[in-house]
């Protein structure tokens, strides 16, 4: 291989990267960015903005909006989602819906439930589990909800029947599933956690199920608060006919 064409073939393998580093931002694209070019086999050549000043001036020169930008043998790759369709990598829609929310809520339920059942010596398969189990979720679920009421409750509209009727109940909701979900935890109350869990089932399934399979509607699930891009649908009307199924449990149990 002659010097020259060594040459090139090091330049293509070098990335220059412009990204602010401020004493008081470190913009956290440009340390993905280098971490990413670098876990790519690439020379970094890390150059820091420091200054809005030099900020405003790079974007000048090279007609840009945003930093980081990067640049390969001479060519402008962009910021750092552009730089991962160069890798032929994924780039996330964050508009494109997903169930990993309510899947994550779950599995940590999941996880929550076989931990008391190991500390308190029960069976891990047991019924007292998948009780646990569901309770925990509802918990966890109006935790994510009271991050944010106004946005769930404004979301919850869209397609809950009650809360069209009644908007107050949007926001009357999350503590309504908190407290359920806490009494059935405990085994207190259960002359008030069962018509209750019921009753918010009961009404979120009927209204799911005319939303999605009757007016065949595209919304997107408040299950998991006002923020989530979780797809109205199968998951939703799930989580309210096991809220109903754990209730009507309780009422054979008690």
């Amino acid at each position: 291989m002659t010097s020259s064409a060594t040459l090139a073939s090091a330049a293509a393998r070098t990335a220059q990267l412009y990204r602010m580093v401020m004493p008081g931002h470190v913009c956290p694209y440009g340390l993905k960015a280098r971490w990413l070019l670098r876990r790519k086999g690439y020379t970094v050549e890390d150059h820091w903005l420091t200054t809005r000043e030099e900020v405003d001036a790079f974007k000048a020169k090279h007609g840009v909006k945003t930093t980081p930008q990067i640049f390969i043998g001479g060519e402008r790759i962009g910021g750092h989602d552009d730089l991962r369709r160069y890798l032929g990598l994924k780039v996330t829609d964050p508009a494109a819906t997903s169930y990993t929310p309510v899947l994550a809520v779950f599995a940590v339920a999941a996880l929550l439930a076989l931990s008391i059942g190991w500390l308190t010596a029960m069976p891990l398969a047991s019924i007292m589990t998948v009780e646990h189990f569901i309770a925990i979720s509802m918990m966890l679920l109006a935790m994510l909800k009271l991050q944010d009421v106004d946005r769930f409750a404004t979301m919850f509209l869209n397609y809950d029947l009650l809360a069209r009727r009644f908007v107050p109940y949007g926001r009357i909701y999350p503590f309504l599933e908190l407290g359920a979900g806490t009494l059935m935890l405990t085994g207190l109350l259960k002359w008030l956690s069962i018509p209750v869990a019921l009753f918010i089932g009961g009404i979120g399934a009927i209204s799911v199920f005319k939303a999605v399979y009757i007016d065949k509607r595209e919304l997107k699930c408040a299950c998991v608060g006002g923020n989530s891009n979780v797809p109205l649908g199968f998951v939703s009307l799930t989580e309210n006919i096991i809220m109903v199924a754990m209730a009507l449990w309780m009422i054979f149990g008690f």
